[in-house]
């Protein structure tokens, strides 16, 4: 089980759309894959058609110790990829566990239970919520990889740092094996020179860490949460649903890199 937290503090770059695109293309060649929703906005559930009135046990739920992963996991539409939903409780999560000796480690413990009881997944992508909370700390504990997906605005650089930090500190203090798994640039408009700017100050920083493949800003992308499709499987020929396969095909090369080495 590869566990890959899908972080960046600031909102609206595309964490969300990258965690259930790139779910959808991984379980499409096969890939068991499951999508843990741990932002109160719940979009991942809503974006992969999980009402709310279908989210008896969420993500919520396995961090306060009221449910296990396994009571919380359903399927989706899509074949291969499962489903922990998220919902407005995260937002709580801080408070209930402020005093708790293993509040970083709950996650990390859900999912040892869940592989001691038979359940295994190849990849486990983790919807982070927007900001260096509880639940992020808990998410960058329990992954083996952080996926950083970046906007190609100039805002989007300035907090890019702090979340570096934040990994080295999870790094140091929770989790040693951590790594930062890749940054994908989100949002890129090939119109606009801010865009390609952008991408090349991340590529000189981060060098080989940075995805070939770059996420447009595409419109259908943002259509489809409102169908409770990914926007693979709402318009699978959109530039943005391309992307995203291609995306798949190059994060699959890379594991395949990392176990070989």
């Amino acid at each position: 089980m590869r566990v890959i937290a899908v972080a960046n503090q600031k909102g609206g770059v595309g964490k969300t759309t990258t965690a259930i695109n790139l779910g959808t293309a991984l379980a499409a060649v096969g890939r068991r894959v499951l999508v843990l929703d741990c932002d109160a906005q719940g979009n991942a559930s809503t974006g992969l058609g999980v009402e709310p009135v279908a989210r008896r046990k969420t993500s919520y739920d396995v961090l306060v110790g009221e449910g296990t992963l396994a009571e919380a996991i359903i399927p989706t539409k899509v074949p291969n990829l499962d489903l922990v939903p998220g919902d407005e409780n995260l937002a709580g999560v801080e408070t209930i566990l402020h005093d708790d000796p293993k509040k970083n480690f709950k996650l990390r413990e859900a999912f040892e239970t869940l592989k001691r009881g038979g359940r295994d997944y190849d990849t486990v992508l983790i919807d982070c919520p927007p900001s260096l909370s509880a639940v992020t700390i808990n998410a960058m504990t329990a992954a083996n990889a952080v996926l950083v997906p970046l906007q190609c605005e100039f805002l989007a650089l300035e907090g890019l740092s702090q979340l570096l930090r934040t990994v080295d500190l999870v790094r140091t203090a929770l989790n040693p094996e951590l790594e930062i798994q890749g940054v994908v640039l989100t949002m890129f408009d090939r119109r606009n020179n801010l865009s390609d700017q952008v991408a090349g100050e991340v590529r000189s920083f981060f060098g080989a860490k940075v995805y070939q493949t770059v996420i447009p800003r595409n419109v259908k992308l943002s259509e489809a949460p409102s169908f409770g499709l990914p926007a693979i499987l709402y318009d699978h020929k959109c530039s943005g649903s391309e992307a995203y396969i291609m995306l798949a095909q190059e994060l699959m090369q890379r594991e395949r890199e990392r176990a070989a080495a």
